[in-house]
């Protein structure tokens, strides 16, 4: 497996699906962890400097060996009950979305500073598993 889960909420979360998503980009293994508001605000603050809950948080492995874990990719459950629910899909579709953003960062990707790139694989990302496009329509604004 790809993905050792903590799942800290009662999320149903259906892994083989993130694992096939994660299997496209990387054969490395990842952590991810779901997570409550309060939580996901402390590492936003205490990593980013920023005091507020977020949907997603990727803390890439620096100088990873071959066998070592990619990093670690945590997702607020908060965020991913009210974004399915404002943006009409599923549960499963908008941790996916989400998962997608996080691994991307794991990888090296930062929109925030590259010409694009990072939004390019994910919407090739999303048409490859036919997620719905709202993490593309959201983000470009």
């Amino acid at each position: 497996m790809l993905i050792d889960l903590e799942n800290e909420t009662s999320l149903q979360i259906e892994v083989q699906k993130l694992e096939k998503i994660a299997a496209v980009l990387t054969s490395k293994q990842l952590e991810l962890v779901i997570t409550d508001n309060e939580t996901i605000q402390a590492l936003n603050q205490i990593h980013r400097g920023k005091d507020y809950p977020t949907d997603v948080l990727s803390f890439p492995l620096e100088n990873t060996f071959e066998d070592m874990p990619l990093g670690s990719i945590v997702i607020s459950e908060a965020f991913v009950k009210e974004k399915a629910k404002l943006y009409g899909h599923t549960i499963q579709d908008e941790l996916s979305l989400l998962f997608i953003h996080g691994l991307l960062h794991l990888l090296g990707y930062d929109h925030e500073c590259d010409q694009g790139e990072m939004r390019a694989k994910e919407k090739e990302l999303i048409e490859i598993f036919g997620l719905p496009s709202s993490l593309i329509v959201r983000t470009e604004t």
